[in-house]
């Protein structure tokens, strides 16, 4: 590989990637779409989901093209029968097992490669109470897709907290807490970044979720205005979500210089004397 990247070919056109970048990073800088569940910008890729997945000539298998290294040569295929065939099954294969109806960017998804979650009826299906026990987010397995995103950010990408991993095996895995202990007493150090990059909504703002159960929430309606937090001097960006004159949640942009979308206790959660009562 030279100084100024490789030549690959994608889709039957020439793209230039850079040193080291990975299939998904040399498409997307072309403006070549490859959908994505467990990847994000700020996580290391786990290769757990398999939506992004590309055909790569002389590869037997389908590649995730979130962490292959694009290599001198190499051709590629991103929306081949065979590409798409993976994906809609994919798709059907989660929607079959869990409840995807908050998860916005999976039923644009599911819409555009036709996929059909019905045809697996009868399929074993994630069945819990929600877990509520504090009052700042809750977790809603049914809606967990196992992308490992929350995994990633509670670890080594982010919090370095490790207060949940995946547990157990097959149909009975699940993210939990060590020993399945309640929230409050295992390691969470309430950052919320798990929330911040949960695609599903099996995380969610107690206050969203409350809004959500009253039949009240209503994203269209909010408006979005980034500020700098102003607990300390670490200057970290927040969106802070407002519906009816009211702070309803607070995010961080992804691509923000510091937090990387990842924020604390503070910033995440440390608004509520905006509105006391």
């Amino acid at each position: 590989m030279s100084d100024t990247g490789v030549t690959i070919r994608v889709n039957g056109a020439e793209v230039q990637a850079a040193p080291g970048a990975t299939v998904l990073e040399a498409t997307s800088a072309v403006d070549i779409h490859i959908p994505t569940l467990c990847w994000a910008a700020n996580l290391t890729p786990v290769n757990a989901c398999r939506v992004c997945v590309v055909e790569v000539e002389g590869s037997r298998a389908l590649v995730p093209s979130c962490s292959r290294t694009a290599e001198e040569g190499m051709v590629i295929e991103t929306e081949s029968e065979r590409v798409r065939h993976s994906r809609k099954l994919v798709l059907e294969l989660l929607g079959s097992g869990v409840d995807l109806s908050q998860a916005d960017d999976l039923a644009r998804l599911m819409t555009e490669y036709g996929a059909d979650p019905g045809r697996f009826e009868g399929a074993a299906r994630i069945d819990e109470p929600v877990k509520i026990q504090d009052s700042l987010y809750v977790r809603d397995y049914d809606k967990c897709v196992l992308c490992f995103k929350c995994v990633e950010a509670c670890g080594d990408d982010a919090q370095h907290t490790y207060a949940i991993a995946v547990s157990g095996r097959g149909f009975d895995a699940r993210v939990s807490t060590e020993f399945d202990v309640t929230l409050p007493d295992s390691a969470c150090v309430y950052c919320g970044n798990c929330i911040g990059v949960c695609p599903t909504n099996a995380l969610q703002f107690k206050t969203e979720f409350d809004l959500r159960q009253a039949a009240g929430w209503r994203p269209d309606d909010q408006t979005v205005t980034t500020t700098i937090c102003s607990y300390c001097g670490v200057g970290c960006n927040l969106e802070v979500h407002v519906q009816d004159d009211r702070i309803v949640k607070v995010t961080s942009p992804e691509d923000h210089d510091i937090t990387k979308g990842h924020l604390c206790i503070k910033g995440r959660f440390g608004w509520r004397y905006v509105q006391p009562g």
